[in-house]
């Protein structure tokens, strides 16, 4: 007997049918806390039971996917008091832990620096802190360049 082997895709969610994507919704509501039962965050996002069912060993974010619950950021920031500082407060405040950290000596005013983060108690999606640091005075650039 030959066991076919499972291929999975990483697509846009822009192409996904509605089902597939309410049903990360509904996963995502059940891991925090924000329903307690299927049957009430169905509810709340308009799926039905069925479809979640049908999907929800089949589709994941791919942030979820794959990672063991730690992700690697590169950053470009100024070459100013208080930046990394900024950084590291606001990865902490969301429940992301510091694990390593490499800065470069700062060129053209402004260094690259890389860090481990832990991601597996993070109140906000990655992309979302993502933002964050990119929102803060003094960080030219913050991308995501590992998961593990």
């Amino acid at each position: 007997m030959s066991l076919k082997r499972r291929r999975f895709f990483l697509v846009g969610e822009d192409i996904m049918p509605e089902a597939m994507i309410k049903t990360v919704q509904v996963k995502d509501m059940l891991a925090r806390g924000d329903a307690q039962t299927v049957h009430d965050a169905v509810l709340q996002v308009g799926l039905s039971r069925s479809a979640y069912y049908k999907y929800r060993d089949l589709v994941f974010l791919y942030e979820e996917e794959g990672q063991g619950g730690l992700i690697t950021l590169s950053l470009i920031l100024e070459h100013r008091q208080g930046v990394l500082s900024a950084v590291l407060n606001n990865i902490a405040q969301h429940g992301g832990n510091i694990i390593t950290i490499n800065q470069g000596i700062p060129m053209s005013q402004a260094a690259h620096l890389t860090m481990t983060v832990g991601v597996e108690n993070l109140s906000a999606s990655v992309d979302d802190l993502l933002e964050r640091l990119v929102a803060l005075q003094g960080v030219r650039k913050a991308e995501v360049v590992g998961y593990s």
